[in-house]
């Protein structure tokens, strides 16, 4: 294990990698109700069949990168991608779940070609330093932005978008029954924060657990929180797998090539340009969401190379990319490396083995679907704005003074919470550094590959959005 993994070589031991993996599985673990309820939104597949679909992807995946780059990082289907897959591609677009998997399917295949090749580490290596610098900040703040709207703390409101969500029990603006989850979430963030002061191992891991403790605890003290509790518990995974089987399983190559339905009302050469352009949006940001995650995530643990690169990134993306290809065929979106795993990288996992037992905890919860929801979302919730905070430190490295890398590496932070989505805030980084060399005389110190890369992006919009 430690010739494969070389975990003392990297100060970490098997005791922490083990805890980082729990902790990042923990942290991502909702990613399989939540893809499974809103795949369960279409009419074709069930909710059953996409939860087993979106654990084999993730346990695929998360053993790749693990086994193939020893990096402590985990994928499953991204968050961001599927509901572009249900909502805009089957909703919006009138493609057939199948339909849709096809486009998954190809996404996978371009990047297989494009790893093998090199040209994807080559297009992350056109983006500019300024932006690079901009990407783990950027993450930290979307994914503790995550964490509070999980947590209820932060709400949706009509006039701002967003507010604070009310805490006010005395005069009835609000119960305790929504206030209690967000108290713990606010509790387990200190509790998190005090732990990893004092030096104890596991401090993450420690804050979703007690967290989970004092959630049902509380929930004593809430008429009817127990109601219908043990009627949704089982161990039976049969049924899961049989829908699986039944409905997700193969789909792309049986039905998937079947257009007939869009054709019905629609032309031809709009149904290649449908193709076209939605692969394009699927390969675009499950790009940049994988390269900006590698090195937002390896950059938050001091595990860039002296060069500035993520260890093994060809084969961080080889993974990703055959994960989504295997994504495809067992009947989910994208497969993608998740910004959670931050959590396990807070925690001190440094190698592949950390991976390995994300992917374990995977393959678990694979036959315990529903215990899998016992973790409350308010609990993770805390862990990932505590990852925020973590990530949050590299904005000292950029050159606030220059405004020509202040401005893109600005814009690069804010979209990503700003538009849900890390590809974009990477986008309008992208097209903020351009148009600032173009028109300050200095467009000789713009990379060929940045340009390319910029109006592929400017393409995308136009077509899908």
């Amino acid at each position: 294990m430690e010739k494969f993994f070389k975990i003392k070589e990297r100060g970490s031991t098997v005791k922490t990698e083990v805890f980082a993996g729990i902790t990042t599985f923990m942290a991502m673990a909702y990613i399989l109700m939540v893809n499974a309820g809103m795949f369960a939104d279409l009419p074709e597949v069930s909710y059953n069949a996409v939860y087993i679909a979106t654990a084999i992807s993730a346990v695929v995946g998360t053993l790749l990168i693990g086994l193939l780059s020893n990096l402590p990082l985990a994928q499953a289907s991204g968050m961001g991608l599927n509901a572009f897959f249900v909502y805009t591609v089957c909703f919006g677009f009138g493609l057939t779940y199948a339909n849709a998997l096809t486009l998954v399917l190809l996404d996978g295949l371009v990047f297989i070609i494009l790893t093998a090749t090199g040209l994807r580490k080559k297009i992350f290596d056109a983006i500019p330093k300024c932006v690079k610098a901009a990407i783990p900040a950027g993450i930290g703040l979307f994914i503790a932005f995550l964490g509070y709207q999980n947590s209820g703390i932060v709400t949706n409101d009509d006039a701002t978008l967003v507010t604070l969500a009310s805490f006010n029990v005395f005069k009835g603006n609000a119960e305790w029954r929504s206030i209690m989850p967000m108290l713990v979430t606010l509790i387990v963030i200190i509790t998190i924060a005090v732990l990893s002061i004092r030096k104890v191992k596991g401090a993450v891991l420690w804050g979703i657990l007690g967290g989970s403790v004092l959630y049902y605890l509380l929930g004593l003290t809430i008429p009817g929180f127990y109601n219908g509790f043990a009627d949704n518990l089982t161990l039976n995974p049969f049924t899961a797998f049989a829908d699986f089987g039944r409905e997700s399983f193969f789909k792309v190559f049986t039905q998937g090539f079947d257009y007939s339905s869009y054709l019905e009302n629609n032309s031809v050469s709009s149904l290649v340009i449908l193709i076209a352009t939605t692969a394009l949006a699927f390969c675009l940001v499950d790009m940049f969401d994988t390269m900006g995650t590698l090195y937002g995530a390896c950059s938050q643990g001091n595990m860039l190379t002296k060069d500035g690169e993520v260890p093994n990134m060809n084969k961080a993306m080889l993974a990703d990319a055959l994960a989504t290809t295997v994504g495809s065929i067992c009947g989910t979106s994208t497969v993608t490396t998740f910004v959670e795993s931050s959590a396990g990288i807070a925690e001190g996992g440094r190698t592949g083995l950390a991976a390995i037992v994300s992917a374990a905890m995977f393959f678990i919860a694979m036959f315990l679907s529903p215990i899998a929801a016992l973790i409350p979302g308010c609990a993770t919730a805390a862990a990932l704005i505590y990852v925020g905070i973590l990530m949050i430190k590299c904005v000292k490295d950029i050159d606030w003074n220059d405004i020509s890398v202040a401005a893109p590496a600005f814009v690069t932070i804010a979209m990503m919470p700003f538009t849900y989505n890390i590809s974009y805030g990477i986008a309008f980084g992208l097209l903020t550094y351009v148009c600032i060399k173009l028109f300050t005389g200095k467009a000789k110190e713009i990379n060929l590959g940045t340009l390319v890369i910029t109006a592929l992006f400017i393409f995308m919009f136009m077509l899908t959005h």
